[in-house]
């Protein structure tokens, strides 16, 4: 059990998902079996991450098809279809571009029948002493790939209906994880970053969509999950531009978003993607309210090329003409292994990523 005072976020931070270990990618017996296999390769992940002198550990969601699709798969009521409109186009650096494919659908009224990370967090939580962080996709992905086509009309004919049956999951759930000893979350929060990118927001519109009244729903949502949280829960929002197979989605600065996101967002931190010029710069960040803590995702997980202490050093000292340095932290702009086949790194190159940042952190601010 974590036994420290220091509340997170840490100095030196990850996103959530690793790599999955080979055994576990390949393996085809039955569902006792993996299970005990996930088991040891989260204890095996868990005392990595101990290692190299992380203060936080997650499971590595290794128990996840995905980061999104775990969710899904645990509440009753959800099928899979395509995404409406040009919303959930993947592209990389050489111009491909693919589609993500299986957003989620309400076909029945959803609901929580059990444990949808609380599980998984108690069982990291009698295996180390470190703070174990939790992670959940944010409500708007329950929505934005399909916009109103979210839901069956015959099942939910209003919406918001539907929003209400979504926040309920969530409130359990943050319950639930904190009953079970979980005292750290972060949502992870895609929708809201890809809105500010024009072709998208060009996207959402055409199939009936205003971008702005979505961007203002999808921080309602957030907080009226977080706002019911029990006492002593850190919460923080994870903002990216997709990141599945080493691809991303959108591009653009956080400009667009950052008046409305960072002032209204009732969370204690936000971890940001700056490891490209599709993040932007930093001066969104002036946006950022007094006494929030800002991790700056500046190390690439879509590439294998390792970044250099002075890059990184150079971008904290950047962001802290916004805020301050003592609320600042350092991390990888997102996880190894959105989805359960990886971005295309191998574990050597994780590890160095991983070490750079914890050595970064040490140099900054003399702690991880």
């Amino acid at each position: 059990m974590y036994n420290s005072s220091v509340k997170p976020p840490f100095r030196a931070e990850h996103i959530g998902s690793l790599l999955r270990p080979a055994g576990l990618l390949a393996f085809q017996g039955d569902r006792k079996s993996r299970e005990k296999l996930e088991d040891d390769c989260i204890v095996e992940a868990i005392r990595w991450q101990e290692s190299l002198g992380l203060k936080l550990v997650t499971d590595g969601e290794f128990r996840r098809e995905s980061w999104r699709l775990g969710f899904v798969s645990k509440v009753a009521g959800f099928a899979r279809a395509d995404a409406v409109g040009n919303v959930d186009l993947q592209r990389d650096e050489a111009g491909n571009v693919m589609r993500i494919g299986q957003a989620p659908m309400a076909v029945t009224r959803i609901r929580r029948t059990g444990p949808i990370v609380a599980d998984e967090m108690s069982f990291c939580i009698d295996k180390t002493k470190c703070m174990v962080k939790a992670t959940l996709p944010a409500p708007s992905y329950l929505h934005y790939p399909r916009g109103r086509g979210c839901v069956d009309p015959d099942v939910y004919p209003d919406l918001d209906e539907f929003f209400a049956d979504v926040v309920k999951v969530y409130s359990d759930e943050v319950k639930a994880l904190y009953a079970a000893g979980g005292r750290y979350l972060q949502i992870d929060e895609v929708a809201q970053t890809l809105l500010c990118d024009q072709r998208l927001r060009d996207a959402v519109h055409a199939r009936g969509d205003d971008p702005e009244r979505l961007v203002d729903l999808y921080i309602d949502l957030i907080n009226r999950v977080v706002r019911e949280r029990p006492a002593g829960l850190t919460v923080g929002v994870h903002m990216c531009r997709g990141n599945a197979f080493g691809k991303w989605v959108g591009a653009g600065g956080y400009e667009r978003i950052a008046q409305k996101s960072f002032t209204r967002l009732a969370v204690d931190a936000f971890f940001l993607e700056f490891d490209s010029e599709r993040a932007g710069g930093f001066e969104p960040l002036r946006f950022m309210p007094k006494g929030k803590h800002v991790v700056i995702g500046a190390v690439s997980t879509k590439v294998p090329a390792l970044e250099s202490k002075d890059e990184l050093k150079r971008k904290i000292e950047a962001a802290s003409k916004y805020v301050p340095l003592e609320n600042l932290s350092l991390s990888p702009q997102c996880g190894f292994a959105s989805h359960q086949h990886g971005s295309g790194l191998t574990f050597a190159q994780q590890e160095a990523k991983l070490k750079l940042v914890v050595e970064t952190a040490k140099e900054v601010w003399g702690t991880t």
